[in-house]
């Protein structure tokens, strides 16, 4: 595990099972609730990639990110998709409580914007910071208004997973040999074309902390009559956000409602209206055959979706904050680090001598709520 400068890293033991962390040195566990951030990663990364934002964040803060059941230091416990991402909201709430942690403020990038939108929904949060998250419906065949287009959501869940990258994560692979390659996933799915980092070995060996166990990633499937002949089955990741088993959409009706950003890149391809991860979007394009056209099986409108609901949560009172960045991918904390902390800090509410100016910016804020 490559850890950055002042960043340092424990196994805390929970009722529910072993649960690793990354902190920072100097950090105060009696830090209040109002100035503690948790970091939640997202599908095939872990607590690593968060490092960068850690040491940028502001000293008087508290900063913990935390790796989910199957990845990073975390055990490899076997996931209940039927429960959608709530053994992984579980094992945060758990870890926090081992932490002293009653409340903070969460942010959760990718999968783990839906995992701390499920926790608000459960144990409640001070405000939300949704980076590229999943759909409030999950990934999976739904119409915009998250009604599901089959009973049993064919073309999601754990067969989607491509075999030769699942493969090379068991062989540890970190070559830029194949296109389904970790590091080449990275270079084309994870950040914007031309983006470079001298980090790069560090974001791969997080990927590959990923568990291929039976019960983690993927996931199991099972037969569909439906295209394109599969479905999800009940456990592993990737069956915990398919529809039938997710849907948080349930924030709108939270009486308390915390501060929401949400920030995602214009270029993202695997959290998108057209994404390139999606089976329907797939067979639009021609890449897996026999699609059955838009009638039985439209792109799944994720963004519309997300926009939708925290459209209805700012109506019902809720402060909302979009925050599109133009030449960027699914990692916004990685490519446009100054612009991500300058939003994180605003949504907190931190007043403090380490906050700077807005930086310059090509963000486009959608609505913010009075």
């Amino acid at each position: 595990m490559t850890l950055f400068d002042g960043i340092t890293q424990r196994v805390i033991e929970t009722p529910r099972l072993d649960v690793s962390i990354l902190e920072r040195e100097g950090d105060s566990d009696a830090t209040p609730a109002d100035r503690t951030v948790v970091l939640i990663h997202g599908n095939v990364s872990s607590a690593l990639f968060w490092q960068e934002l850690m040491q940028d964040l502001p000293t008087d803060l508290r900063v913990v990110a935390i790796d989910l059941r199957g990845y990073g230091g975390t055990e490899h416990a076997p996931i209940d998709a039927t429960r959608g991402v709530r053994d992984f909201s579980d094992d945060v709430h758990g870890a926090l409580e081992a932490l002293g942690i009653r409340s903070a403020h969460l942010v959760g990038w990718s999968m783990g914007g839906g995992v701390v939108m499920q926790y608000a929904l459960d144990h409640g949060a001070l405000s939300l910071t949704l980076e590229s998250p999943i759909s409030p419906y999950g990934v999976g065949p739904t119409r915009r208004d998250g009604s599901r287009l089959t009973e049993d959501d064919a073309g999601c869940g754990g067969g989607a997973g491509n075999p030769d990258f699942i493969q090379r994560l068991i062989d540890h692979d970190t070559s830029d040999e194949a296109p389904t390659s970790p590091r080449n996933v990275f270079r084309s799915s994870y950040v914007a074309p031309g983006f470079t980092t001298e980090n790069e070995d560090v974001w791969v060996e997080s990927m590959l902390t990923t568990s291929t166990a039976t019960g983690n990633y993927p996931g199991d499937s099972t037969h569909s009559d439906s295209w394109p002949g599969f479905a999800p089955g009940t456990i592993g990741v990737l069956n915990t956000m398919a529809p039938k088993h997710f849907d948080v959409s349930g924030v709108v009706d939270l009486a308390d409602k915390p501060p929401v950003l949400w920030i995602h890149g214009e270029l993202d391809p695997i959290v998108s209206d057209s994404s390139l991860y999606e089976f329907n979007n797939l067979g639009k394009l021609g890449i897996v055959p026999g699609w059955p056209g838009d009638e039985v099986a439209p792109p799944q409108p994720m963004v519309t979706q997300m926009r939708d609901v925290l459209a209805r949560y700012s109506d019902a009172g809720g402060e909302v904050t979009e925050l599109k960045l133009e030449g960027v991918g699914h990692t916004p904390h990685l490519e446009r680090p100054a612009e991500f902390r300058h939003a994180l800090l605003t949504v907190i509410g931190y007043v403090g001598p380490s906050i700077h100016p807005a930086p310059p910016t090509e963000a486009i804020i959608i609505r913010s709520a009075d």
